[in-house]
């Protein structure tokens, strides 16, 4: 949900500078490398030394470089099939670095074996969701179904809580422990999603086997209504 309408509105907000990037000659590409370098960075520079504040704002400024570079082959006309697959290759790359900047913190300095597990596990559910829709698709599976907490979500949720976090260096009374109810929620909510989507591409692929096995002809006016 959060995907459909923060997207819409930020299209509207980025399409001026999406613009005015295909005026000076950058490529869609050459944007989703830099944000996803950008993101990398925020993530891996910072996140490893607790210094989650301020990760979380250079991350920010970056992860918009994924509604910029489709904005940008739009307004272009040059969608293609390996812009496509580069946006969302890189997407993952993103992500793993956020949770594993995050999961390398409390692992070390950060001295907390739980919260270190929990930035694990919702980086591993995270790309186990991502999977089961690319799965379906190369299959022939529509996957008719987004999920509870879909990448929007997960980010938002995940950049909330690391800022949150984060003002505990400038003597706010929070803590890290500011992450530890959003990730869990976050790593329910990819079970959640994760078990919607192994559901439907179930009952997809039985429908799409029935439909191929032999004999199995359309009865009269089954085109009209499927």
């Amino acid at each position: 949900m959060l995907n459909k309408y923060a997207r819409a509105f930020f299209t509207r907000v980025l399409t001026p500078f999406a613009a005015f990037l295909l005026r000076r000659g950058v490529s869609p590409d050459a944007v989703t490398l830099v944000g996803t370098a950008g993101v990398m960075a925020g993530a891996l520079v910072f996140f490893p030394r607790g210094e989650f504040f301020w990760g979380t704002i250079v991350i920010t400024l970056f992860v918009f470089s994924d509604l910029v570079d489709g904005n940008m082959a739009r307004q272009a006309g040059v969608s293609s099939r390996w812009g496509a697959f580069l946006d969302s290759t890189l997407d993952r790359v993103a992500d793993s670095a956020i949770f594993g900047g995050i999961a390398l913190w409390y692992a070390g300095a950060g001295d907390d074996n739980v919260l270190c597990a929990v930035a694990i596990f919702c980086l591993a559910s995270g790309q186990v969701v991502s999977y089961t829709k690319a799965r379906g698709e190369s299959i022939g599976l529509p996957v008719a179904v987004n999920g509870l907490v879909e990448r929007a979500e997960r980010l938002v949720i995940t950049l909330v809580a690391a800022g949150l976090a984060g003002l505990h260096g400038f003597g706010v009374p929070a803590s890290t422990y500011c992450c530890r109810s959003p990730c869990g929620s976050w790593g329910r909510g990819s079970l959640v999603t994760l078990g919607q989507r192994v559901v439907t591409v179930r009952r997809e692929s039985a429908e799409a086997d029935a439909a191929a096995a032999p004999g199995a002809a359309a009865s009269p006016g089954s085109e009209a209504t499927s």
